[in-house]
């Protein structure tokens, strides 16, 4: 594929070159980013005629990367660049994670995508190229499990029903368990128990959102993760337009009904009492305008989800993108009777096929997963030529520095290096500390251990999608997680960026950032992850920045982003001469 405006075909020339031409036949120079594309592609030839492979080679360099969400400091990615273009910042970040809510989104902070345009009130292209001269490549993420009720698609699917170009873009639930259980009267499949005791579900119940057709056929579609069906208020004059009813029992009926939903009763559980003699036609009026909010499962069935995967990864490639994080991918894969969460070998066969896609566009990999250092899913995403996230890290670090012992970080040390592992690693991120990762590599007494001291430190323990005693994450930033000691978190980011692998530093870390309870209690009964996601204005960040240990953070950055000897080549070493003592070396 072709896109405008970084190359396109001059008359006379074979299919691909560059025409180097205006309109005039004037000769100009090419863009600055035609150029960036153009050394992708340069990049990804000397990669191929040195015989290598994306497996032992990637796109993208091992220097420190920033992680934000474009509003997180100032409220756009113009005030993020303008930061970073400050002397304190100098060669101090070789790329930037940039969340997706940089993209047309709705709900869940950016992980529900509409479309992959640019939000504009956040960020402009103008704020990529200023990006691009500073020298920073970009990673974004890919959602391969699920796309927005507000997409293109879904909503023409919501429009044209049976007719829709995309009714096979989603997957329709009773469709996919046609044979394998019981019709219910609500209109949607039970499966046989058998096919589903083992299947791993995120949320009580079963997966679906029932979805009213333009025929007003009700029909359920598979949605993993959240989900919200609303109902507008109505008014009288409504009713009498739309119904026929008469004036004042319209408005007698509204008045009820609005009450009604205001308590969370649905339409079908409303009592109309005298007016009941209405309350097919009003229900069945609510029905076809409610209005949904969620993230639907795509079919990864569809030939369209494809060309789908591939226009956004064409797209992001142009963004500027070098590293693509594939956001829920171990959901992608569904099959009846299967655990439906990395599922084998499917899930790998098409990680294989998103790579082969990636490949095009210059792009590197990283899956994102969770999941016990004893299930080696990390080794197997390395394996298959992805890159893997360094979940272990966080709480290694953590259980160090209370234990004054690196053995079990040095065992993890010997892991990345002896198995070839191309991990990025990170102290704290958009989400919470890990804790499932470490079962198997930390003893189960530690884990419990870290859980209780953290939340002393006024950490949220959340546990496995609902599930009471399966420990998943701790919500927290890792300066609160520290006992807000500036001496342990620079020693923290130290031994961060002599870690193997690619440093990613989130914001609120670089800046010491403390728990913000108050935004937890803002944001309501779901609201553990705003603990850790705290924005900060343009000039608190200035003020921030003449903390010591801001500045000395970003001297270590700025150290290891432009010394020599950090390349994904180079030699580690690291070596304990007593329990409490660590020594890492890189030589190239």
């Amino acid at each position: 594929k072709n896109r405008q405006p970084f190359y396109h075909h001059g008359a006379g020339n074979r299919a691909g070159s560059f025409d180097r031409t205006g309109p005039q036949g004037e000769a100009h120079p090419l863009k600055k980013r035609q150029v960036a594309v153009l050394r992708r592609i340069l990049r990804y030839d000397e990669i191929t005629l040195r015989g290598a492979t994306m497996k032992n080679e990637l796109m993208i360099s091992a220097g420190p990367m920033l992680n934000a969400y474009p509003d997180s400091i100032g409220g756009t990615l113009s005030d993020i660049t303008a930061l970073l273009q400050r002397p304190e910042f100098a060669q101090a970040f070789q790329a930037f994670y940039i969340l997706p809510s940089i993209f047309n989104t709705d709900l869940d902070r950016g992980f529900s995508v509409i479309d992959y345009e640019l939000n504009s009130c956040y960020a402009r292209q103008e704020d990529l190229n200023v990006l691009h001269d500073l020298g920073i490549a970009l990673k974004f993420d890919l959602i391969l499990n699920h796309a927005s009720v507000l997409s293109p698609q879904f909503q023409d699917l919501l429009k044209n029903g049976e007719h829709s170009r995309y009714k096979d873009f989603f997957i329709n639930w009773n469709h996919f368990w046609a044979g394998h259980g019981t019709m219910t009267p609500d209109g949607y499949i039970q499966p046989d128990p058998k096919l589903i005791e083992h299947m791993f579900f995120r949320k009580p119940g079963l997966p679906i959102l029932m979805v009213r057709m333009p025929d007003g056929k009700e029909v359920p579609y598979w949605n993993t993760f959240y989900q919200e069906v609303q109902y507008p208020e109505i008014d009288a004059l409504e009713l009498v337009r739309a119904l026929h009813i008469q004036y004042l029992a319209a408005e007698r009926i509204a008045s009820l009904v609005n009450a009604a939903l205001q308590r969370g009763e649905k339409p079908s559980e409303i009592d109309f009492g005298a007016l009941a003699e209405h309350r097919a036609s009003v229900v069945d009026y609510l029905e076809a305008h409610r209005r949904y909010l969620g993230q639907m499962d795509l079919n990864i069935d569809s030939p369209l989800v494809w060309e789908f995967y591939e226009d956004t990864l064409h797209r992001l490639a142009d963004y500027g993108a070098q590293l693509i994080r594939l956001d829920a991918f171990a959901y992608a894969s569904k099959k009846p009777g299967a655990y439906n969460f990395l599922n084998e070998p499917e899930t790998w066969q098409i990680l294989q096929r998103v790579r082969s896609i990636a490949e095009k566009y210059c792009l590197d990999l990283l899956p994102e997963i969770h999941s016990s250092y004893e299930d080696k899913t990390h080794e197997a995403l390395c394996a298959s030529g992805c890159m893997t996230y360094d979940f272990f890290l966080p709480g290694l670090l953590l259980d160090a520095f209370e234990h004054q012992s690196f053995a079990y970080l040095l065992r993890w040390i010997e892991d990345i290096q002896s198995k070839g592992l191309r991990v990025v690693n990170m102290l704290g991120c958009h989400d919470g500390i890990p804790l499932l990762d470490l079962k198997g590599l930390l003893p189960e007494a530690r884990i419990q251990e870290m859980i209780g001291l953290l939340q002393q430190r006024g950490g949220l323990v959340k546990d496995l999608h609902g599930a009471k005693n399966i420990y998943y994450q701790v919500n927290c930033t890792y300066y609160s997680a520290l006992g807000e000691s500036d001496k342990k978190l620079l020693l923290a980011r130290a031994i961060q960026l002599f870690m193997p692998g690619k440093p990613q530093v989130w914001y609120l870390d670089l800046f010491a950032g403390k728990n913000d309870m108050e935004a937890v209690q803002r944001a309501g009964s779901s609201g553990h992850k705003e603990i850790n996601r705290t924005n900060l204005s343009f000039e608190r960040a200035i003020a921030m920045l003449q903390q010591d240990v801001v500045r000395q953070q970003l001297a270590l950055l700025q150290f290891r982003n432009t010394f020599p000897a950090f390349t994904w080549e180079s030699k580690i070493t690291a070596v304990s001469q007593a329990p409490h003592q660590l020594s890492i070396t890189w030589s190239h």
